[in-house]
């Protein structure tokens, strides 16, 4: 087993894995953003780097919920230039500044992706909406984080700033394949992961909210 095939062996393995155990946290994290909803509060998703292709799973995405606010920050993001992206989310103080000009208020939620959980623009995000009375939700690699010092000045990692941590289940440094003669392993999990727990809180929420009563809207694709 080499190459394609023992990637997507390896990958599905971590999914199996994540299924397996992350369905308490993404339970939790569910009642949570139901909760907020349904008292009229906001849900927000945010993250740097790769990680904010797991925001934008969130936002906008049909079979998605309507109801969701993406902070997409463009300097955080990729399309500015890898080494900018980098630096600026290891930047004391940035945090606060998207918490200035983005309005999360006691009552919200907010979903923060990072793999590492290291940086401290998630990190200092996290802490400052909880001095907001915001809930924080993290999606993240615990095993990754863990093997890490943070770069927040207070030293805190994501999991150690949220109110609840839903784990990747991927490996330090997130590539699991190492090939004979490469220098680095190969073939990442994060993001492939991450999705999929995401949309299972999507659906855990859909189905809570039409539980109660309070079906929410859903959005449906443009091209059907």
């Amino acid at each position: 087993m080499a190459g394609a095939e023992e990637y997507l062996n390896k990958a599905l393995a971590v999914a199996h894995q994540a299924a397996e155990t992350q369905l308490e946290p993404i339970r939790t994290a569910a009642g949570l953003i139901a909760d907020a909803l349904s008292a009229g509060h906001q849900f927000w998703v945010f993250g740097t780097g790769h990680s904010h292709a797991l925001a934008e799973e969130l936002y906008g995405r049909a079979g998605g919920l309507a109801d969701v606010r993406a902070i997409l920050e463009p300097g955080l993001m990729l399309h500015e230039g890898l080494q900018k992206s980098s630096l600026l989310e290891r930047l004391p103080g940035l945090a606060e500044v998207l918490l200035e000009i983005n309005p999360l208020a006691a009552g919200d939620v907010v979903l923060i992706a990072s793999n590492s959980g290291r940086n401290a623009v998630p990190v200092e995000f996290a802490l400052g909406a909880r001095e907001r009375g915001v809930k924080v939700i993290a999606l993240t690699s615990l095993a990754h984080s863990k093997a890490v010092t943070s770069r927040a000045p207070g030293g805190q990692r994501l999991f150690e700033a949220a109110d609840v941590a839903i784990d990747n289940c991927g490996v330090p440094g997130d590539a699991l394949i190492q090939i004979p003669n490469t220098t680095e392993p190969t073939g990442p999990t994060s993001t492939a992961i991450g999705a999929l727990l995401l949309q299972a809180l999507t659906v855990e929420i859909v189905t809570l909210l039409s539980t109660r009563g309070k079906p929410p809207k859903i959005l449906r694709s443009l091209n059907v």
